[in-house]
């Protein structure tokens, strides 16, 4: 235990742990939900449900990983043992496995169309979405190329996570989640100056509470817990790394507060550039890989906002890639005692293989299966509407009736400077923080609960509680 390596500094473990929540689903599905559900009502009802939701699930996880200095079925062995809990942290790394398998492959979508656009070759597709459609649909049909750009992807990922926690995850995230900013901030400046550019900002948060409703309000409840990487044990893991002197509770709010920022730039960059060219902001999904390389043709200097856009979100992937890496990686170096360049190796290649027949199910072998969806979709069916609420769920749970929310403060304590900070008093007076704590943990492990049961109904009825 003394031997497990730490992160290098309390920005480079900001920035790791906020490169893990900024993912592809964070760039681009944020800003199509808040379109279409409300705008800026939206957005009030995410940011409330991303503290009330995510927040104590995030410190949680960032507890359990610093007080036991161990990945997630350790670190609930450690809490609780001769249980069955460690069973939440094996479904944790599961998951991992799973997500990575499929993420890999959209990971290659991501550096190809880097370097579609790089060579110019949007240039045909302007104002052609169905050329644009066809081009996208017969690439992730072919067996070979997205396997290349996969494999590619997946390559770079074991390369950052065999360097270790301060020398490759903290080394590259400090490099990589300044430059999404920047790019994302030239974007941003660059969208709101196209003609009618300034029409993404009513269109994102002007509040539309009309269209706000019961189903938009699970929405922001499930994008609250799934866009900050909660349930696959990543933050269990990265708070492992961390030293006893580190603000748990500021760090996790620092973490929110980039994830929710990089999500409303993108939606500001994306359809700016949209309205700018009189696109259709309700294309969904589509938008990346089918409406925008549509789009930046038209505007001067395409190639280079294309390419700085793309370019964009093969970072924003990476860094989410190489932390849930880094959970497989840090079982089997704590569980089997393997070192970490073989543990990360041999499983990084395995995951690579399992995401070979994911980007194959999308066209060549046609695997279909489970509710006749994909073998690709399937994983992603799995892992996001199951697995992790979950687990999710059941660390609120393990907080609350098996390790306690005392002990949970007393790890807090650690590294606060407020000295006074314990179960019977906080920062403002006469407010008892334990039964604070216990209340968002409630209320946090219901939310996530309901949008489990929700889902689940939804599939045996065909009609969901809420939806």
């Amino acid at each position: 235990m003394n031997n497990r390596e730490k992160w290098g500094s309390r920005f480079g473990f900001i920035l790791a742990a906020s490169g893990s929540a900024v993912g592809l689903g964070n760039i681009w599905k944020y800003p199509h939900m808040a379109g279409e559900n409300g705008g800026g009502a939206f957005t009030i009802v995410y940011l409330i449900c991303i503290l009330v939701v995510g927040l104590p699930i995030v410190v949680s996880e960032f507890v359990l990983g610093r007080k036991t200095q161990l990945s997630p079925v350790g670190a609930f062995t450690s809490l609780a043992p001769n249980s069955n809990w460690k069973w939440v942290g094996m479904l944790g790394v599961s998951s991992a496995f799973i997500i990575l398998s499929f993420y890999g492959v959209v990971g290659g979508w991501t550096l190809k169309y880097t370097f579609i656009s790089l060579m110019g070759g949007f240039n045909e597709l302007s104002g052609n979405p169905d050329l644009s459609g066809s081009l996208f649909s017969s690439f992730i049909a072919k067996p070979f190329s997205p396997i290349f750009w996969q494999i590619l992807f997946m390559v770079l990922t074991i390369f950052v996570i065999v360097q270790g926690v301060k020398g490759g995850i903290e080394k590259w995230t400090k490099i990589m989640m300044p430059t999404i900013l920047i790019i994302l901030a030239i974007l941003v400046i660059r969208g709101l100056t196209l003609p009618n550019g300034t029409q993404a900002l009513d269109f994102l948060f002007k509040p539309k509470f009309e269209d706000l409703t019961a189903s938009s309000i699970v929405l922001a409840l499930g994008h609250a817990f799934f866009t900050l990487s909660l349930g696959m044990g990543t933050m269990i893991t990265y708070g492992s790394y961390l030293r006893s002197d580190q603000n748990l509770l500021t760090s996790a709010l620092w973490i929110i507060l980039l994830d929710t920022a990089i999500a409303m730039m993108a939606g500001i960059a994306i359809f700016a550039t949209v309205f700018a060219m009189g696109a259709d902001p309700g294309s969904g999904p589509g938008l990346i890989f089918v409406v925008l390389p549509t789009i930046f043709p038209n505007i001067a200097g395409g190639a280079i906002w294309g390419t700085l856009f793309f370019f964009l979100l093969f970072m924003a992937a990476l860094t989410s890639a190489i932390s849930i890496l880094e959970v497989i990686t840090a079982y089997f170096i704590d569980e089997k005692g393997w070192s970490r360049a073989k543990a990360t190796i041999i499983f990084g290649s395995f995951v690579t293989v399992v995401g070979i027949f994911c980007s194959l199910s999308m066209g060549s072998l046609n695997i279909t299966s489970f509710m006749n969806m994909s073998f690709f979709d399937v994983l992603d069916y799995l892992s996001s509407k199951y697995m992790l609420p979950i687990v999710g769920m059941l660390t609120g749970i393990f907080v609350l009736y098996q390790w306690g929310i005392p002990e949970l403060i007393n790890e807090l304590r650690i590294g606060m400077k407020n000295d006074n900070f314990n179960e019977n008093t906080s920062i403002i007076s006469g407010i008892n923080i334990g039964i604070v704590l216990k209340i968002l943990f409630i209320i946090s492990a219901s939310v996530i609960g309901f949008i489990l049961i929700n889902e689940i109904i939804a599939n045996i009825t065909g009609s969901p509680i809420i939806g």
